[in-house]
C-alpha cells in the first residue's frame, strides 16, 4: 500500500466508527480473562488498546480453528471467509467486522504489512487437523506462523530500531512456542496431536506410540533435555530484543519473557515430567509478574547460559 493511499484509508472512516470499533476489541480482551489484558494494562492508553486490537484479531483467528462444534469443512471456510474479509478491510478501509476496522487502522498507522496477518490464519488453518513435521525445520515455520508473526506485529505497535530487531522477534516467537508445546505434550498427545519432530524422537529412539502412552523412560528425558535446551538457545538468541523495542515495550517484554522462562524452569524442576500434571505457574508468580508489570518494575527471570561441552577445558585459574 503505497503512503498516499494509506492516509486516504485512515480518514475514510468517522472518528466515531472507529472509537466504537476500538472499544468492541477493548471489551472483548477484557472479558477474555486472559492473562496478556493484564500485561497490556502497563501500557500507555494509546498502545494498550492498539494491542487490545492485536489480541482480538487473534482470539477470534483461534476461536475459528478451535471451534470443535463446526466440522472440519466448515470450520475451513470460515477462515476462508475471514481472510477474505481482512483482505477487503486493508484493501477497501471498509469492514462489518469492527475487529477489522480496528485493526486496518493500527496497521496503517503502525505499518505493519497485511501478509503478518495472513501468517497467522495460515498457521491456523494448518493445524485444523492433526500433522506430524519430519523436521524441525518444518516445526520452525509452523511456530513463525503461529508465534514470530505475532512478535512481529507487536514490536510494530512497541516501536523498535535496529535491523536485526524483526529476526530477534521471530526467535522470540518460536521459543515461546517451543515453551509451549513442550508444557502442552501430554494434553497434545491425548489428542493425537504431535508437534515434536520425528527426526528428533528417531534420534533418541523414542516412538510416536511411546508418546501417545506417555512413557517415560530414560530415552524420553533425553529428547526432552534435548528440546527444552534447544528452546533456551532460541530464548537467548532473542535476548537482544529487549534493547531493540521502545521502554515501553521493553516492560511488556520482560513480563512474557519472565512468564514463558519460568514455564521452561518449571519443565526442568519436574525432570521433565510433563505427563502426571499440567505444567503452569503458581498463582503467586502470576501475580508477582502481573503486578510488577503494573508498576512499572522490572520482571526478574533467568535464561541459562550455553552449556559447555563435557570435554572442553576450563578457563578458571
Amino acid at each position: 500500500m503505497n503512503p498516499a493511499h494509506r492516509k486516504e484509508l485512515l480518514f475514510s472512516l468517522t472518528s466515531t466508527q472507529l472509537e466504537t470499533a476500538y472499544r468492541h476489541c477493548e471489551r472483548l480482551a477484557r472479558n477474555s480473562g486472559s492473562n496478556f489484558y493484564c500485561a497490556f494494562l502497563s501500557l500507555p492508553r494509546p498502545m494498550f488498546r492498539e494491542m487490545c486490537v492485536l489480541y482480538s484479531f487473534m482470539r477470534v483467528t483461534d476461536n475459528i480453528g478451535d471451534d470443535e462444534d463446526l466440522e472440519l469443512s466448515l470450520r475451513r471456510q470460515k477462515l476462508l471467509e475471514w481472510r477474505t474479509q481482512v483482505h477487503e478491510a486493508f484493501d477497501t478501509g471498509t469492514s462489518s467486522e469492527p475487529i477489522l476496522l480496528a485493526l486496518r487502522d493500527v496497521a496503517a498507522r503502525k505499518e505493519i504489512p497485511l501478509e503478518r496477518f495472513l501468517d497467522v490464519i495460515d498457521g491456523v488453518e494448518s493445524d485444523l487437523v492433526p500433522r506430524r513435521f519430519q523436521t524441525f525445520d518444518q516445526l520452525e515455520h509452523y511456530c513463525y506462523q503461529v508465534a514470530g508473526a505475532v512478535g512481529l506485529c507487536c514490536i510494530g505497535i512497541w516501536g523498535y530500531s535496529g535491523q536485526d530487531a524483526e529476526q530477534f522477534a521471530i526467535d522470540c516467537g518460536t521459543a515461546f512456542q517451543l515453551t509451549n508445546i513442550l508444557r502442552d505434550l501430554s494434553e497434545d498427545s491425548e489428542r493425537g496431536r504431535l508437534y515434536l519432530p520425528l527426526e528428533d524422537l528417531e534420534q533418541f529412539n523414542y516412538s510416536p506410540d511411546d508418546l501417545a502412552d506417555q512413557r517415560q523412560s530414560p530415552s524420553f528425558k533425553q529428547l526432552m533435555e534435548f528440546e527444552v535446551e534447544r528452546a533456551w538457545s532460541y530464548y537467548r538468541k532473542a535476548l537482544p530484543l529487549l534493547e531493540c523495542v521502545s521502554p515501553d515495550g521493553r516492560r511488556i517484554l520482560r513480563g512474557f519473557f519472565g512468564t514463558y522462562s519460568e514455564l521452561l524452569h518449571e519443565i526442568e524442576h519436574r525432570n521433565y515430567d510433563v505427563f502426571s500434571g499440567r505444567v503452569r505457574l503458581s498463582r503467586w508468580k502470576k501475580w508477582s509478574v502481573a503486578m510488577r508489570s503494573l508498576l512499572s518494575l522490572p520482571v526478574k527471570f533467568t535464561i541459562p547460559e550455553l552449556p559447555q561441552p563435557a570435554n572442553s577445558l576450563s578457563t578458571s585459574d
